[in-house]
């Protein structure tokens, strides 16, 4: 053991996978607690990155690893966007050969190596008796994975895509939604102007969410998401259809990342894959605004119409969180610290039906959350629902698990 503890114990927060306005807050809401509470908080820095690269030894610089947390420094970051622990997608039971850390060079030698005996022994060292990871579910099924080596993890949920099972809600969220129909409305100007179609493409890698509550807002005319392969010529006769009948002569598709041709599959802007097994996406915007160009004038009286493309990508998680993005992070860190207080852990927090609550942390491992396209998505139409709002969850498409 690296220090002797003098304190109730130690508290280790980590945020992985993309940044998203929210984080700050829900590390300030953890630390703030902890600290009343008696507990000592480290902030693991860069994801499992910085676990995974910790030396244990007393002599060793491991600032870029991990910071101790004070009220200082999070009242601070509490109200800005981003992590301030910054991120990464490292996968600890996944860690090629070309990324081992110079001082496991010698210990591990295959081309994909698990560093998960080296993660415990480093938490063990810094003495942490609680982790908390913040991410999505390719971070908190490696927790899950911890979780079941007997780390004691209470997990927070966090992606803009919302798309975390067990929970209907995700930080993040509640801010890629505002900033959507943000920038939506203002890039409707010059639609209008120029008499266009606009498609804008917006997260959602298997989940369509991003998509369809903005158009459920009245931000887009069509939404297409990746849970619905769509047909072009469909889409095309639609978006002429409602750009002929507005007196501003335009119309608007929000397109997810994710989205799929009828017959096709998903768009990758390479080939190279993250230690989760993804590939970038990227691209279906801009082959779906080429093919409603050469599409148009089949419905336009033999006049093709020009397309406005824009992929909204990071603008819309950078920068501070909203109002939600802001509240939730707060209860869910609470949250928290109340199971660890009750000395509870393998837990998920949780927003259900309008209720913050807590699920078994494999849970997110256990299902996928999409888009229930029978309820929710109107495939002729190629939109959402707007019926049947009685009785619906907050953000009204919820977790089925």
């Amino acid at each position: 053991m690296a220090n002797q503890q003098t304190h109730k114990g130690v508290i280790a927060i980590l945020t992985g996978g993309g940044d998203v306005p929210g984080l700050n807050p829900a590390i300030r809401a953890v630390t703030i607690r902890a600290n009343r509470e008696g507990y000592k908080v480290i902030g693991l820095r860069r994801g499992w990155a910085g676990i995974v690269e910790l030396i244990r030894d007393k002599k060793a610089d491991n600032s870029s690893c991990y910071q101790v947390l004070t009220d200082d420094i999070v009242n601070k970051a509490g109200r800005t966007g981003g992590t301030f622990l910054h991120t990464s997608r490292t996968r600890p039971s996944h860690v090629p050969k070309s990324d081992l850390p110079d001082h496991l060079k010698e210990s591990y030698s295959e081309d994909m190596n698990d560093l998960t005996p080296e993660v415990i022994k480093n938490l063990e060292w810094l003495g942490v008796d609680y982790l908390i990871p913040m991410g999505g579910d390719d971070t908190l099924s490696y927790g899950v994975h911890l979780y079941k080596q007997g780390v004691k993890v209470v997990a927070i949920p966090k992606t803009m895509d919302n798309d975390v099972p067990g929970t209907d809600y995700c930080i993040g969220f509640s801010t890629c939604v505002t900033r959507t129909i943000q920038m939506t409305n203002s890039l409707r100007t010059s639609a209008g102007s120029h008499e266009r179609l606009m498609v804008l493409e917006v997260f959602g890698r298997y989940a369509g969410f991003t998509a369809m509550l903005p158009t459920m807002a009245g931000s887009a005319n069509r939404c297409v998401i990746p849970e619905y392969k769509f047909n072009i010529d469909h889409l095309a006769k639609l978006l002429v259809k409602d750009r002929n009948a507005n007196p501003s002569k335009y119309a608007v598709l929000l397109i997810s990342e994710g989205a799929m041709f009828e017959g096709g599959e998903m768009i990758f802007s390479n080939s190279e894959k993250d230690a989760y097994g993804h590939a970038k996406l990227g691209g279906i915007g801009d082959i779906v605004s080429n093919e409603l160009k050469n599409l148009s004038a089949k419905y336009n009286r033999g006049k093709i119409i020009n397309v406005i493309n824009q992929k909204l990508g990071y603008m819309v998680r950078g920068g501070d969180p909203d109002a939600l993005d802001s509240i939730v992070p707060m209860a869910f860190g609470n949250l928290a610290l109340d199971l660890i207080l009750k000395g509870i852990h393998g837990r998920l927090v949780v927003l259900k039906n309008g209720r913050y609550d807590n699920v078994p942390i494999d849970m997110v491992v256990a299902s996928k959350k999409l888009v229930n396209v029978r309820d929710y998505y109107n495939t002729e139409r190629l939109r959402p629902y707007y019926h049947s709002f009685e009785m619906k969850p907050f953000f009204l498409m919820a977790s089925e698990s």
